[in-house]
């Protein structure tokens, strides 16, 4: 499988492609902030704070993992850039 020199490019972007993600897919799931937050015991107001490109808020590796985990997603999906 050749994956090509763009697939081993960093992210410069990291947070925000795992922001519109993290939104996207609790969008499918058909859940709303509030809901998620409650599932991975953080409030309301954090996880808006994650999914906004203006807050800028960086997050812990446990706190993406109990995201993907809740959304029912790997990590990879989330981390995946959208064309």
């Amino acid at each position: 499988m050749n994956l090509g020199v763009y697939a081993l490019l960093p992210d410069e972007n990291i947070y925000d492609t795992i922001r519109r993600n993290i939104k996207k897919y609790r969008k499918i799931r058909g859940i709303t902030a509030a809901q998620l937050a409650e599932q991975v015991d953080l409030s309301h107001d954090f996880i808006r704070q994650i999914e906004s490109e203006k807050a800028a808020y960086n997050f812990s590796v446990e706190t993406f993992y109990k995201i993907s985990v809740a959304l029912g997603v790997t990590l990879d999906s989330l981390i995946e850039k959208q064309d």
